[in-house]
This record gives structure tokens, sequence and C-alpha cells, in this order.
């Protein structure tokens, strides 16, 4: 049985191997899960050990099959809980990251494969990250454009919301801006923000870091992949 850190690892490894191109550098691992180089090395040693990463020497690390499958698990697990603790607990959306941190580790799959089943099998969790089916195949989780690269004139919808940080989820559920969200960029300025204009009229300003934790795509793209389901 795996321990909750190991579990940690392979699902930051995971995320990295999606966000970049692998191998993953150790120190990058060490970065993302905030420990030392050395304590990093000696974690990914034990997870070579049980077959669930292959190391290359000077380059990084990537999972195997298996530790890929387990990261997927977990993953769900993550995500599903989240989608609980909101759609049935009444949590805000600003809180569930942590709690799912937590309880992601000690849920049975017969607890899982209920919670799926009241939740009627969502494909996504409230911040619009994809949730891995029961069959845990690999999932589309490469991070999408953010709305901080677009310029004025675009107009896009809201697809993912980056979940670590609770103030910017606040702020963001406070002026309109979740999941789904259609808008135009009305001004790229120079100092740092963006202004978007909503579906109602309404226009909000945002500042760099924030539109930065944004991810969208193309209103054009949204209505293309309806018009051909």
């Amino acid at each position: 049985m795996l321990s909750a850190k190991m579990e940690d690892y392979l699902k930051a490894i995971y995320r990295l191997e999606r966000e970049g191109d692998p191998p993953v550098a150790t120190s990058t691992i060490a970065e993302t899960v905030g420990v030392t180089p050395p304590t990093a090395t000696s974690m990914v040693e034990k997870l070579e050990e049980r077959d669930l990463v292959e190391r290359e020497k000077y380059k990084g690390v990537t999972l195997t099959p298996e530790g890929e499958t387990i990261a997927l698990e977990v993953i769900r697990h993550h995500r599903l809980l989240e989608t609980f603790l909101t759609e049935e607990l009444g949590y805000d959306w600003s809180e569930v990251h942590e709690e799912a941190e937590i309880l992601e580790h000690h849920i049975s799959e017969e607890f899982e494969r209920r919670v799926a089943a009241a939740l009627d099998e969502p494909t996504v969790d409230p911040h619009g990250d994809p949730i891995p089916n029961d069959q845990l195949d690999p999932i589309d989780d490469v991070p999408a454009a953010v709305l901080a690269d677009h310029g004025e004139g675009a107009r896009l919808e809201v697809v993912r919301v980056r979940d670590r940080d609770a103030e910017e989820l606040t702020y963001l559920d406070r002026v309109g801006i979740t999941p789904g969200t259609d808008l135009a960029v009305e001004e790229v300025a120079p100092i740092g923000m963006v202004t978007v204009r909503l579906a109602d009229g309404e226009t909000v300003s945002l500042p760099d870091h924030i539109a930065d934790a944004i991810q969208v795509r193309s209103r054009d793209d949204a209505v293309a992949e309806v018009s051909g389901a």
C-alpha cells in the first residue's frame, strides 16, 4: 500500500508531465511538492523501486503505466470530492481543494463509486478540471491557453480556473467569472490589467496574475464543437 505522500508525488509528476515535456526534473518535482531536492530524490528512488517511475540520470523521471494509473485514480478521487463538497455539502469552490487534498487518500472504491453515481457521473469538477472515468483512461489534461495570452477583441469561453489560490477563486466568483462564462477582451493595458466584458454587459478589470489563472478557448471553437456534436 502506498503512503499519501507517495500518491502526492505521483499526482504531481503526472501534472508536470502534462504541463511540459517529460522527463520531469527532480528539482521541479521538489518545488511543486514543497520539499528540498534531496528529499524529492529520496522519494523518487522509492517510487522507482516500486516500478512506478522510470528515472534517467541527469534528465528526470517519467511515470510508468502503473504509476500513471495510480495518479489518475488519486486525481479522480480529488476531483469527485471537490464536486461532491460543492454540490452536496454546500462548500464554496474556494474551500474544496484543501479538503480534497486530505480526503483523496482515504476513500474506498465503493465510496468513490457511490459519490460518482450520486453526482450522475460528472466529467469536470467545479473548476473545470476533467475527471478521469472509472476505467482510469488517460484524460485530456493539457492546459488550455490563458486569458492573459489573448489580445483585444478576442471572444472567449472560460473552460478552467486554477484552483490553488482561495482568494483568486473568491474574487472570480464575486465578479461572475467561472467555467462556462462567455467574455470578450475589451482592453489590455500596459500596466498589467486585462479588461473583459461579460455577457450581461458588465466589464471587469483583472490583474495579470488573475488573467493567468483563467484558461479559455475561442467562442468560435466552442460553437463549432456544439454544432458538430
